[in-house]
Formats: structure tokens, sequence, C-alpha cells
């Protein structure tokens, strides 16, 4: 089973439904780490819950990102990690990590790339008034959502859609999608996906 880093900020339900894949057989991988920036995230008690390590670290703390991925890789490399998992990480992946890590780091985002790329990627759909958004997964590389996608789900924008209505629908979409393409990465069917 490889052993997978899941890199956090907030909440973390798309790390639960990782956690809860793996637990459930469904995703044949071990969560060996949980990398998160925000010492009050919610994430950390899941992890704490689920008996998974976490490292955690403000970026503030540190002269530059060069310094706190060195620690971050540093901290992978301590326990074996073979594939990234970014899951709400709000914060661009370094040239650090993204060499150590080629091709082995995905990110799950709120919409069907390249539209709506960055932060509040639900407000943009909403103030733009589409008609669909969705989920987008795909692999990481220096830009902001930028990297080569791997899978995508549509999700059609109702009439009179909130912010909460339109994220709970991504959510359960996310919760699905995500440990699925995570399976099929994780068991070396990268070609089917793509």
């Amino acid at each position: 089973m490889k052993k997978i880093a899941v890199f956090a900020s907030g909440n973390g339900s798309n790390f639960q439904a990782i956690a809860d894949a793996v637990r459930q057989g469904r995703l044949k991988a071990q969560i060996s780490l949980l990398v998160c920036d925000k010492p009050q995230a919610y994430v950390l008690e899941r992890a704490l819950q689920a008996e998974i390590p976490s490292f955690v670290f403000n970026a503030k703390d540190y002269s530059s990102k060069i310094h706190y991925e060195a620690e971050v890789l540093a901290q992978l490399r301590k326990r074996g990690i073979e594939f990234i998992v970014l899951a709400g990480y709000m914060r661009l992946v370094g040239e650090t990590l993204l060499k150590a890590y080629d091709g082995k780091i995905v990110n799950i985002h709120p919409s069907v790339l390249p539209n709506f790329p960055g932060k509040d990627a639900i407000g943009q759909a909403l103030a733009a008034k589409a008609e669909e958004t969705g989920v987008t997964v795909h692999f990481v590389d220096e830009g902001m959502d930028t990297g080569p996608i791997i899978a995508s789900e549509v999700v059609e924008i109702s009439s009179g859609e909130t912010r909460e209505s339109l994220q709970n629908k991504l959510q359960q979409i996310e919760h699905d999608l995500y440990p699925a393409v995570l399976q099929e990465l994780l068991a070396g069917n990268k070609e089917e996906l793509l």
C-alpha cells in the first residue's frame, strides 16, 4: 500500500472522505501524515480522531517558502511518503516539493477548470451567473490550478442557488470523486483517467 500525505488548511471534509475510504477499503493506501499550515484548523481534530499523525506549521514562522517546504519535505521523507494529496490546502506548492514529488501531487478544485481557478471558485461561479460549475481533480504544477486535469464532473447551478447549497452539492461530488480517482492513480491506472 502506498503511503500518502494529505495537505489541508481548514475544516477537512475531503480529508475525512479520504480517511473514510481508506478505512472502508475503497482506497488502498495508508494516510501516514496530515500536513496543515493552520494550527487552529478543524482538520487536526479529524486526524487526531483517525489516529493519523500531523505536522503543523505556521508559514509566518519561516523566512521563506523554501524554508518551510524544506521542513515539510523532511517530515515526508521521514515517513516514507510516496504521494501527496492536497485537500483544501490553501497555499501554492513551491519548487522544493514539486521537484521531490514530480507527477505525484494532486489537488481537488471546486470548479471545472480552467473556469474559476484560485480562491473562492464558488463565489466566482455565482458572481458570473454561470449555469454550471463542478469539481476537478488535477496534477499540481507551479501555477494556480493549472496542472493537467485527471477527472472532472459538472454540477448544474440552479436558479436561486446559494453559496451554501452549491458548496454542499460540490462537496458531495468531491467526497465520492476524489477517493475513486486516487484509487485509480495509486493502482497505476493513470492512463485510464486521462
